[in-house]
């Protein structure tokens, strides 16, 4: 398994994430594309001390930008997982 830290690359703040958390204490992370549900389960269960009821992911295409002005260039690849915790488990974003 990879080390917790090369998987979780950020907690995403956004006004949907921070809705789900207050209603289903789920929680978005932006994580390594390469992982998969069970290294983003130990992941956050090690670095957060929390227990993971499930994981949910989605793999986003970059978007592509032109640059000057002919040349395309193209924004990496990314993959959010939702991660819903037990009851009674929360994680401190302050």
């Amino acid at each position: 398994m990879k080390h917790a830290d090369t998987i979780i690359k950020e907690i995403q703040l956004t006004e949907k994430g921070t809705a789900q958390t207050e209603i289903g204490n789920k929680y978005f992370f932006s994580v390594d594309c390469r992982a998969n549900k069970p290294e983003i389960k130990k992941a956050v269960e090690a670095l957060f001390s929390v227990t993971v009821k499930s994981v949910n992911t989605m793999r986003y295409e970059g978007k592509r930008k032109r640059e000057r002005t002919v040349r395309y260039g193209k924004r990496p690849d990314w993959k959010r997982a939702i991660v819903t915790l037990q009851e009674g488990s929360r994680i401190d974003l302050a």
